[in-house]
């Protein structure tokens, strides 16, 4: 029999009668001499992962033999919890009593016995096979000399002790991550070692870098990497110039966010006898972050910089993200320029990428550029600036046009925008603006990010190509009946296209229920993702496209930027090439672990501040809608503050409530009142739980008893 841990298994659990300790094993198996020592590792591997199941008298077994199955604990903050069973099926619950001492996502083994709650069997924790919490952020205390952490997330019932030479210095009510020196068992509490201390936790930006540390974002840079960045020099050098085409007499500019301190790209228009040449100019950040350098390792590490309200996390120090890599005005500075050759039509004839020295004429904010395409240049003060973005607006149309006919979809999701004053705290919450001067740079990105996906293609380049999966086909179901519902009738089919997105929200926009609509096809999709393989890009309806327009700010675009400046400069042969696809495959998977986790530490952030700016308006009352419907209850959405809260079935005490999902609805069965998807509410704020972020609200008149 051949030695492997597949085969190990397959054969107990097929042929073995009973438990057996090694030497058993060796003989069942008949091995070797030589493989002797190789055997007895795999069975040990195969027991600290719980594939096997150790007994109390040195014997092993198939988990399975033994009644027990592997899988991850979720808990609750009653420290009761959840068995998810790791080869799928029933989820099990289990009772404090039970756990064991395993926490919130602990990899056990639970032996399962008949259940009398929740409809369910029970579960009993018979060993913990991996602890998956390291560490966490917490509350530090103390109480008659005793140190402990309450943990901020509730789902971590046990509170640590935290002995006095392990405080760090820490002070009664602050923020602080805890190092797990001793996990929890049914007799004592866990206990663990501060490790950083954030400040008090009313602290708003002691509130953000703590969440951030828990989404393992990265605060602070290498000493490495700080060198080299603190080193550049701030004038061009004639090496810096080498290779590079001279465009510093150009009138291109920047159009970016009021608060934006980088400005990565900068765009240019000229009108041709065959249309229009649109440039597309980017800073040339690989110039300076060299692969495998100190900077290069931090930025991959952290893959993405991290924005929030009043605050960034950079993907690279500030001498080069605010500095030599920001296309600020009436500076030289290096970039990689992207030229398309479009016809009147805005379809791109040809392209051309290269390296370039280009300066900045003009700083524009969105509202400045829309300001102008809208009023014009009445004094005159923008001098070349003004033709030109006449001229894109134009183009801009016509490429949106395009892209929408090609069938790239668009949903209508508004987006928040917080302001905090100047002490930290929030000081509105509304909807973020968006005007044609968003779109016009929107357009020019995704030009030139097709143009270059383009280029990798047609040179046989790896890249990291940005890939969007179709919908999920039994969610848009799920739609169908939604619109049934609504009266509309709509069936999605079974090769699902974009142009049947585009046609239902088309003809729902003025509906009640569109922006509901726009949610609910929006969960359908899948999350974007970057890949080492080329698979196309379902919502915006690209058959090619990467991301090259924001290397300051995101990973893969300046590993792009590397890809193609090495190949122009000839230096990407066939050997290179398969070196580059694996660089390329580990490159795209740290990259998209950690977008996601730079979306959930940015998603926290905001749900903190709305929870901030509404703990002193309970009791107040709002208008919203309904945008979002549950078993346990319906989500609403305010139109002023554009926050969102939870309104609980058990707060509806004038009905028993009925949930009927594919209508997203709650009936009452007697009143026969309903709240849907979409419906107009006034809601009251009841409760705001700092501590989980939490928002939840009352429907004036169905909630005394509550």
């Amino acid at each position: 029999m051949e030695i492997t841990e597949k085969s190990i298994l397959k054969h107990i659990q097929e042929k073995a009668k009973r438990p057996m300790k090694v030497a058993e094993m060796i003989r069942f198996f008949s091995v070797p001499d030589s493989k002797r020592r190789e055997f007895r590792q795999i069975v040990k591997d195969l027991a600290f992962s719980g594939s096997l199941e150790r007994t109390r008298g040195g014997r092993f077994c198939s988990p399975d033999q033994k009644s027990l199955l592997p899988g991850i604990v979720q808990c609750r903050p009653n420290g009761n919890g959840f068995f998810i069973p790791e080869a799928g099926g029933e989820d099990a619950f289990i009772g404090r009593a039970h756990m064991k001492g395993a926490m919130h996502l602990d990899k056990v083994l639970v032996r399962l016995k008949p259940g009398r709650k929740f409809g369910r069997p029970d579960g009993v924790v018979e060993r913990i096979i991996e602890r998956n919490t390291k560490e966490l952020i917490g509350t530090f205390e103390t109480s008659d000399g005793e140190g402990w952490v309450i943990p901020s997330e509730s789902k971590y019932y046990y509170p640590f002790i935290i002995p006095k030479r392990w405080r760090s210095g820490a002070k009664n009510g602050q923020l602080v991550n805890v190092e797990i020196t001793e996990y929890p068992t049914n007799r004592f509490n866990p206990s663990g070692q501060i490790t950083e201390v954030f400040g008090y936790a009313l602290d708003p930006e002691a509130e953000a870098r703590a969440i951030l540390r828990k989404h393992r974002v990265l605060l602070e840079f290498s000493q490495g990497s700080e060198f080299e960045a603190e080193n550049f020099s701030e004038e061009l050098s004639e090496e810096d110039l080498e290779g590079r085409e001279d465009l510093r007499d150009w009138t291109l500019f920047t159009i970016d966010g009021e608060t934006a301190k980088d400005f990565d790209d900068a765009v240019s228009i000229e009108i041709t006898s065959k249309g229009y040449t649109l440039g597309v100019h980017i800073a040339d950040v690989g110039h300076f972050v060299k692969e495998n350098s100190a900077l290069d390792k931090d930025a991959l590490e952290r893959g993405t910089s991290v924005y929030y309200a009043n605050g960034v996390v950079p993907m690279l120090p500030f001498p080069l993200s605010s500095n030599l890599c920001s296309l600020k005005p009436d500076v030289e500075r290096l970039a990689m320029t992207v030229l398309m050759e479009m016809d009147d039509n805005g379809v791109m004839r040809s392209y051309k990428i290269f390296p370039s020295v280009i300066k900045s004429k003009r700083r524009l904010t969105y509202t400045e550029a829309y300001r102008l395409m809208k009023e014009g240049d009445e004094e005159g003060g923008y001098g070349k600036v003004y033709p030109a973005l006449q001229k894109m607006a134009k183009l801009a149309l016509i490429l949106k046009k395009n892209r929408i006919g090609e069938g790239s979809v668009e949903f209508d999701i508004p987006e928040s925008q917080i302001t905090l004053a100047k002490n930290g705290k929030v000081q509105s919450i509304g909807v973020t603006e968006r005007n044609a001067a968003h779109e016009l740079i929107e357009e020019f990105m995704l030009s030139a990010n097709r143009a270059v996906a383009r280029f990798l293609d047609k040179n046989r380049l790896p890249g990291l190509n940005r890939y969007h999966e179709s919908p999920n086909a039994e969610k848009l179901e799920g739609v169908s009946l939604f619109l049934q519902s609504q009266g509309e009738e709509f069936e999605f089919g079974q090769n699902i296209r974009q142009k049947d997105l585009q046609t239902i929200l088309k003809r729902t926009v003025d509906k009640p229920f569109s922006r509901p609509l726009n949610y609910l096809l929006l969960r359908t999709m899948k999350k974007a993702e970057y890949s080492s393989v080329n698979s196309g890009h379902f919502c915006l309806g690209f058959d090619h496209y990467v991301h090259f327009t924001s290397p300051i700010r995101r990973y893969p675009d300046l590993a792009v930027h590397r890809i193609v400046k090495d190949f122009l400069n000839g230096e990407i042969n066939d050997k290179a090439r398969s070196k580059l696809r694996e660089k390329t495959l580990v490159w795209a998977q740290q990259s998209s672990v950690r977008e996601r986790k730079a979306m959930e530490a940015e998603r926290d952030i905001q749900d903190l501040r709305r929870a901030q700016f509404m703990v002193d308006k309970v009791g107040q009352r709002f208008e919203g809608y309904i945008s979002s419907v549950m078993a346990f209850g319906f989500f609403v959405e305010l139109i002023d503050p554009y926050v969102e809260g939870l309104v609980k079935m058990g707060s509806l005490t004038d009905d028993y409530y009925v949930f009927y999902e594919t209508e997203h609805k709650l009936k009452g069965q007697y009143k026969k009142k309903t709240f849907q998807i979409g419906d107009s509410v006034n809601v009251k704020l009841s409760r705001v739980d700092l501590s989980q972020r939490q928002i939840e609200f009352v429907i004036p008149g169905l909630a005394e008893a509550y």
